[in-house]
């Protein structure tokens, strides 16, 4: 399937307008996805051209340096707009479509997009809001010619009528005709896509935004819960419920993410995506995909009836050992052999895979995203649990002792990527004890946690569920972000 994006950006349109009035495709498009607020950056002002410049580049105005809506004196040759990002340096095609002058244009020290593989600039007859519905209606023409055959990877058309008429005419009753008009305008293009040829065999995000409101006088630009309340709704792939916040960074980001593309670190952008496919699945064994937590606590009962389960949970037998010596007092070498010995007994006798487990791994298969089994237990351990999920389920399996350190050092998740291929940052690793959380995250990777036998509390780049059951795509898609 070929991931593509189409972002619609429309000027100026306040929510609670668009929340009473009809709007059927955008609303459509919401009840598929989410339609939520997203607040102005507190530094930004409610201008078009720092609003769109960071919509488009995925950083705020402190980084694309674009502080009114004469662009001169910007930063976009270091923070780039994603259509000329995508295209210049993982050759995506991708194509943008408006009527403003500063966002294709020289003039007023644009071009906002410097350089997408394909274009189209139509600029208004007149500064006024007959002349800019007729800019948009041509805009749109344009656009559903482009999207209904060319294949193009990344999309963003910009609608201004909404944002002209209000400067004109404040926003009553022709405001709320333009906003219509609007949503009539982004009807075609949706249709436009479903009329692809190609669109059985294709995976569509869609993101439509606005980039600030209006004073009921039409202005903006200044400080008011109307001027800074701005927009987002979005639908595709693992997009389900709105998240808890939304920034208009989060776009360009979102817009990277569908297409696959992690987003490098040297971009340094301050968006992030709220629904990614992960490039692999990083999963531990003990007490997460198996039913072993409780037959190793077991063996460590038995061998030392008072010690504490928290040094132990996701922990090596080596690690074990070691601290059981500091409560007993016997030679570490004998504990870890005796511990290994029982322990591996009781798992080939005893294992079990936990609830949702083989789901999940059937599911990552039917997905094609690799999956590595990464544990802090032996190689014989691993082997016999093998045996009990399938070896054929994982791309790669990591052990105790095959990295220079175990768990909760990062280097047993940074050899699981290494071996796929895959940013540790683009991957999901799923894991049940503090022990392996404190791993996977530091090995930078996103996080998600069914806990055991201790707890995990909810984090950044952490998703806290009960247990496997019922995960999927959605719950992938959006787990540790």
């Amino acid at each position: 399937m070929q991931s593509r994006v189409l972002v619609v950006g429309i000027d100026g349109v306040r929510l609670d307008v668009l929340r009473r009035l009809p709007t059927p495709y955008l609303d459509a498009l919401a009840a598929d996805g989410f339609l939520t607020p997203v607040e102005v950056d507190a530094d930004t002002p409610t201008m078009s051209g720092p609003c769109w410049a960071t919509i488009v580049t995925g950083v705020t105005a402190a980084k694309h340096g674009v502080w009114s809506n004469d662009f001169t004196g910007h930063r976009l040759d270091v923070f780039p707009d994603f259509a000329t990002r995508l295209a210049g340096q993982d050759g995506r095609r991708t194509f943008v479509a408006a009527g403003w002058r500063p966002l294709m244009q020289v003039r007023d020290g644009g071009p906002l997009f410097r350089a997408p593989s394909r274009s189209v600039f139509i600029e208004p007859a007149a500064d006024t809001p007959e002349a800019w519905e007729r800019c948009d209606e041509q805009i749109t023409d344009a656009a559903v010619a482009v999207l209904t055959v060319d294949d193009m990877d990344a999309s963003f058309v910009y609608l201004g009528a909404p944002d002209e008429t209000a400067h004109f005419l404040g926003c009553g009753e022709a405001y709320e005709a333009a906003v219509r008009q609007a949503d009539r305008r982004l009807g075609r293009l949706l249709a436009a896509i479903r009329s692809r040829p190609s669109c059985a065999d294709e995976r569509w995000t869609v993101l439509v935004v606005t980039d600030h409101g209006h004073v009921d006088a039409g202005g903006h630009g200044g400080r008011t819960p109307q001027e800074r309340t701005a927009w987002l709704a979005a639908t595709g792939p693992g997009i389900g419920a709105a998240p808890p916040e939304v920034r208009h960074a989060d776009v360009a980001a979102q817009v990277c993410a569908a297409l696959g593309r992690h987003p490098d670190r040297h971009w340094t952008l301050d968006g992030r995506p709220f629904a990614a496919a992960p490039h692999a699945v990083l999963l531990d064994m003990d007490g997460t995909l198996v039913d072993t937590e409780a037959l190793w606590l077991r063996t460590v009962r038995e061998t030392v009836p008072e010690a504490d389960v928290t040094h132990v949970l996701g922990r090596s037998v080596s690690d074990t050992a070691t601290h059981l010596h500091t409560l007993t007092g016997d030679d570490p070498r004998k504990l870890a052999a005796d511990l290994e010995a029982r322990f591996l007994a009781a798992v080939r006798q005893e294992a079990t895979p936990l609830p949702g487990a083989l789901e999940l791994l059937d599911l990552l298969r039917e997905l094609n995203i690799p999956a590595a089994l990464v544990s802090a237990s032996s190689r014989p351990v691993m082997d016999a649990v093998l045996d009990v999920l399938g070896p054929d389920r994982f791309r790669t399996t990591i052990a105790e002792g095959e990295t220079p350190r175990t768990k909760p050092a990062a280097d047993p998740y940074l050899a699981a990527a290494r071996s796929l291929g895959v940013d540790p940052a683009a991957c999901l690793a799923v894991e049940d004890s503090p022990t392996g959380v404190t791993a996977a995250e530091a090995a930078g990777c996103r996080v998600l946690a069914v806990p055991s036998y201790a707890p995990v509390a909810p984090a950044p780049r952490r998703t806290v569920l009960p247990d496997l059951k019922g995960i999927g795509p959605r719950e992938l898609w959006t787990a540790g972000l």
